[in-house]
């Protein structure tokens, strides 16, 4: 690492002009290549998987056909009236006629192109675009289409439109987070170090790593399946990380200029330390994201390439790039206070003081009291965990104030909350007995105990295929839904093909997302145990103890089930989530506890490793536990802490993105971050070292014999014999 920085600083300005070659030429590349996300979560080995793939080969028109939707519904009168009709029939021409539009139905044509609820207030009509629509396009959809509500002549009508398409228009600017998330930080830096230039190098070192990365991910999404929500989290955990990462070189940094050592021994000394810890930390966390490759999801496989990707290039940016950076600036590192200081007085001792020393101090004095109230709040915190719910996340958890919401809930009171989301029965036929027993099926079906409603069933052009629509009772996003799905497979379905040479798969939007949680659930004991496994493994080689790794593995546990605790209250119990403006109470996303897990057991290892490894080095050189603790504690608390508020800072500012999923990232990775450092890191894990005592440190011989020795942050040579470089004021 030594020799790496020095190369770096030597040569700054080609490796500032690299990065920024490199960051050009992906920006070019991806530019020119386009994005090719996709959001298919559909398992081919599952039931519904097997029924998407039935409808694909013979009702393509089921799969290719849109579900966008206009609704209207009249506050006095029907959708008959005729004021109502002669103006929603222009709308809908208008809307016709729009660039990008295909097709409008209507529910005021014979051939039935759309619906009228029973009670005659609400209707609808499908609408289709060419493609996948501009958001300009889709605006222009939207505006039209609701301006007859919007003008005041519309006889008390409400009009709202719903749909995928539909979706885009109702996000908030896409940069709008990383913007009030990178201006935090900048602050939060600013008072740290007292430095302007000192406090700009994380934050650039972090744009140009975190960008790149952002391109990379684009052009990676050509050659794997990508989730669209995975450029986000990608930049939500590479701003995190890669601020802290240049945070924690630039404190050594400075740190050596203090102890006035000139600048390219600071710099290569704080690569040489802190650097490598900051490269054993990017390791973790790569190896907590890619073991989300256990699970043998597709859909899950490129979320961890392209979260890995990021947090690669922000840790090579921050051993190459920043140090660079820290030899432009030369002592402009320390804040003008400082050089002044440093000039006229030389270097002085800096013995922890102040708050952090005084915390560390009373938590030796009190480590049972302080232990068993930290443990009692993360327990409290884990508790709504009991109670997780895995489903559909769909429009109906929008905000109140957005069309999409409004039309799902339009749809919801006018036709029953199961349209927002039917099941699809569907069957091979293999002769005329299969035919008839599929033909018989909806009677047999709309006795069934949440069942609303049954259509016709349908068969394709050969008649070796058949589809019913089941409306359930209740809404896609309840439990009762997903019990029903439970019950017609394991009860009432095989009821029906006894003795027929039936077989019926359920599919559908609900069904599918159960499938998906389904498999999830399965592999997780598999995933956690792996990534719970590598993190120990990284751990025992790294501090030689078997205590440590154990503790950590505990530690990151109760923080991941506390953060999902509080998970579960904003999202799935709705504590808020409508004045955080964050939509209704509904499931949590199936793939969310892995990428979660993933990314909480990366971050909360690398405060461990930046905690435990100046105990280590202490514990080294005096075998008194004691001090060991209570020194490593002061001097990481203050560095910690700073890096902690901005990592939270950035995650927080997530929430508006608008997106749903991207939220409970957000606020899912800064309650753990939060509580990691304030509470875990501060507090649980000095607490709990102190009542262990040398037993922290305890390795049995024969793992001491084989097991191979390696350094996070090798002490730092002694300063060199030649004089102080002098200070400018």
């Amino acid at each position: 690492m030594t020799s790496l920085a020095r190369w770096c600083l030597r040569r700054r300005l080609v490796v500032i002009g690299m990065w920024l070659a490199v960051l050009a030429g992906t920006t070019v590349a991806a530019t020119l290549a386009g994005s090719a996300y996709s959001d298919d979560y559909r398992l081919p080995d599952t039931e519904s998987g097997r029924a998407t793939a039935l409808l694909e080969r013979d009702f393509p028109a089921r799969t290719t056909a849109g579900d966008d939707i206009i609704v209207w519904h009249t506050v006095r009168g029907t959708v008959r009236d005729p004021a109502v009709k002669q103006r929603m029939t222009a709308t809908l021409r208008e809307v016709a006629a729009l660039p990008g539009v295909t097709t409008v139905g209507s529910p005021y044509k014979a051939d039935g192109g759309g619906a009228v609820s029973p009670d005659g207030r609400t209707a609808y009509a499908p609408l289709s675009f060419d493609g996948d629509p501009d958001a300009g396009q889709v605006r222009k959809v939207v505006d039209t289409a609701r301006a007859p509500a919007e003008d005041g002549d519309g006889n008390g009508l409400d009009v709202a439109l719903g749909g995928s398409s539909i979706g885009v228009t109702e996000g908030s600017d896409g940069h709008l987070s990383e913007i009030v998330g990178i201006a935090v930080a900048a602050v939060v830096l600013f008072v740290v170090f007292g430095s302007l230039a000192a406090s700009l190098l994380p934050i650039a070192t972090a744009l140009v790593g975190v960008g790149t990365a952002a391109m990379g991910t684009v052009l990676l999404s050509h050659v794997m399946t990508v989730a669209g929500f995975a450029p986000m989290l990608g930049t939500l955990i590479g701003l995190g990380v890669g601020i802290d990462y240049a945070l924690f070189i630039v404190t050594r940094h400075r740190k050596g200029l203090r102890q006035g050592l000139p600048v390219p021994v600071a710099a290569e000394r704080a690569v040489a330390t802190t650097g490598r810890a900051v490269v054993f930390a990017g390791g973790t966390v790569c190896v907590a994201l890619l073991g989300m490759l256990v699970l043998g999801l597709d859909f899950l496989v490129g979320v961890a390439l392209a979260a890995s990707l990021t947090v690669v290039l922000t840790v090579a940016a921050s051993v190459t790039l920043l140090p660079a950076l820290l030899g432009l600036i030369g002592h402009r590192a320390l804040g003008r206070r400082e050089r002044r200081r440093l000039a006229h007085e030389g270097p002085r001792p800096e013995p922890p003081t102040g708050l952090a020393a005084r915390w560390s101090a009373f938590v030796e004095r009190h480590p049972k009291a302080l232990g068993a109230v930290a443990g009692a709040v993360m327990l409290v915190l884990a508790l709504p965990t009991l109670s997780l719910h895995l489903g559909t996340s769909d429009q109906g958890t929008d905000p109140a104030a957005s069309t999409t919401r409004q039309a799902y809930d339009m749809i919801g009171r006018g036709f029953g909350p199961g349209v927002n989301g039917p099941l699809l029965l569907v069957a091979e036929l293999d002769g005329a007995a299969d035919r008839l027993a599929f033909n018989e099926l909806p009677d047999r079906l709309r006795t069934t105990d949440g069942v609303a409603s049954v259509g016709r069933a349908q068969l394709n052009g050969g008649g070796s295929t058949g589809v019913l629509t089941v409306v359930p009772a209740t809404s896609p996003q309840s439990r009762a839904t997903s019990d029903l799905v439970e019950r017609l497979r394991s009860d009432v379905l095989p009821a029906a093909e006894r003795g027929t040479g039936l077989s019926v798969h359920v599919g559908g939007p609900t069904a599918g997302y159960d499938d998906f949680a389904r498999v999830i659930l399965g592999k997780l004991p598999l995933f956690v145990g792996t990534v719970v496994g590598l993190g120990c493994l990284l751990l025992l080689l790294a501090f030689r103890s078997i205590g440590i790794p154990l503790k950590a593995a505990a530690m990151n546990i109760v923080a991941v089930a506390a953060s999902f605790g509080l998970i579960v209250a904003i999202f799935q119990w709705g504590w808020g989530s409508e004045l955080l403006g964050l939509g209704r109470a509904g499931p949590i996303e199936p793939f969310l506890p892995v990428v979660m897990i993933s990314v909480l057991f990366g971050l909360s290892m690398d405060y461990q490793v930046f905690l435990v490894s100046r105990m280590y080095e202490e514990w080294l050189a005096t075998r008194d536990n004691r001090r060991a603790v209570r020194v490593g504690l002061a001097e990481t608390s203050r560095v910690i802490n700073s890096a902690a508020i901005i990592m939270i800072s950035v995650f927080l500012a997530f929430v508006l993105s608008g997106d749903r999923v991207i939220a409970m990232f957000g606020i899912g990775l800064a309650a753990a971050v939060a509580l990691d450092a304030f509470v875990l890191r501060t507090l649980l894990v000095p607490a709990l070292m102190h009542l262990l005592g040398g037993a922290n440190w305890w390795l049995p011989r024969c793992l001491e014999r084989w097991l191979p020795r390696i350094s996070i942050e090798p002490p730092e040579e002694p300063e060199p014999a030649e004089p102080r470089e002098l200070v400018r004021a």
